[in-house]
């Protein structure tokens, strides 16, 4: 390798955000945080996607500190989801990120049947919501009154996977991998493109499977490249090849990885979007990077040592720039973890703020360089 790791440094980085989690963890509560605004996060219904970030890094630091206080709490997080599990009508594609940080990180650090039992549930549903003529996931319900999005399959998918391979993991039952290598395997068709970037958004005939458009989402345009969905889909890819071995995965999370790290500027955070123009394209989204930078550090474990430098090395550039940056460790009034995410700039949402899944992968990247794992995508 021709970079070391910092020891130093990195426990430095864990301690501040163990104490300031601590600290959180009583004000907050078993609620749900998304963004903060003014220096509080907002809290959210628990049907609301990010409900997972928060108690999975509970588990996170839980796993490598042994703070009871914490455990508490994300367990109390997530009996609390036991009402939109059981409510049906508000699932939808996020089962993952909801169910794989909370009743599996559950199940994994302390054994817990019943939370086996929730995954379980939340995959059966995730399943459930697979296209066979299209071979995808479909991501969100219609919402509002007249919406139809029944075609619609969104890069982030990528990650929720994870949930559907550790079912047939602990069941021993291949449904549940057939189907998310099937998807999978939709995102490497249609989701990729030769240079590496991503579509957030592909939109197919529901009815035979057809690709209807290619619509930019949470992007500037449907051609340019969002930073965030291309950390979902290089540390997705890189999960799809963990479970499976499909060389295939590895190659196009590889792909991905070199587009995004030679896209940085010059401080190692990116920009919201790769593509956007002029000052709008100066923004940053320090969840992308934090994102990205747990996704390089599992790619480096799987690859031979003569390239997995690369990404490990480029993953320390990022965290160390996050910690040392973009940290709130000085700003007592400030519960978010990270300053400068961006979490919905098309639609003028939450811009310029802290973002607890920000703060989460920043938190897992810091646990994958310790060694603190588990990690719950795996």
């Amino acid at each position: 390798m021709n970079r070391t790791i910092d020891q130093a440094w990195v426990d430095e980085a864990w301690s501040k955000a163990l104490e300031k989690t601590r600290t959180n963890s009583i004000s907050i509560g078993a609620e749900f945080p998304h963004a903060s605004q003014g220096g509080k996060y907002v809290l959210e219904v628990p049907s609301w996607w990010t409900a997972g970030f928060w108690p999975g890094m509970l588990w996170q630091l839980y796993a490598g500190s042994g703070d009871e206080g914490l455990k508490a709490v994300a367990e109390r997080c997530e009996e609390r989801l036991d009402e939109v599990l059981d409510g049906y009508v508000k699932l939808d594609h996020d089962l993952g990120f909801m169910w794989l940080l909370t009743s599996v990180a559950n199940y994994k650090l302390t054994g817990r049947e019943e939370s086996r039992v929730r995954g379980l549930k939340a995959a059966n549903y995730l399943a459930a919501r697979f296209n066979l003529k299209g071979r995808y996931i479909r991501a969100w319900n219609p919402w509002r009154e007249g919406e139809d999005n029944s075609g619609v399959a969104i890069i982030d998918c990528s990650m929720n996977t994870s949930l559907l391979f550790w079912a047939s993991e602990v069941t021993g039952d291949p449904r549940y991998r057939h189907i998310a290598e099937a998807h999978m395997d939709t995102v490497l068709e249609h989701f990729i493109r030769p240079d590496g970037s991503v579509y957030h958004i592909v939109n197919f005939n529901p009815e035979t499977g057809e690709v209807a458009e290619k619509l930019g989402g949470q992007g500037y345009a449907p051609e340019s490249a969002w930073s965030r969905g291309a950390a979902w889909a290089l540390y997705g890819l890189a999960l799809a090849y963990h479970h499976t071995g499909k060389l295939s995965y590895l190659h196009a999370s590889k792909q991905v990885a070199h587009f995004f790290l030679t896209r940085l500027p010059e401080d190692q955070v990116p920009h919201w979007d790769f593509r956007a123009p002029g000052d709008v394209g100066e923004i940053r989204d320090t969840s992308a990077g934090s994102c990205a930078a747990s996704g390089l550090l599992l790619l480096a474990g799987l690859v031979g040592e003569s390239e997995a430098y690369i990404y490990r090395n480029g993953a320390l550039r990022i965290t160390e720039s996050l910690y040392r940056n973009y940290g709130t460790w000085d700003n007592p009034g400030e519960q978010g973890l990270l300053l400068h995410g961006t979490s919905n700039y098309p639609e003028d949402r939450n811009i310029d703020v802290p973002l607890i899944y920000g703060d989460f992968f920043y938190v897992e990247s810091l646990a994958r360089i310790k060694g603190a794992g588990p990690f719950y995508w795996e």
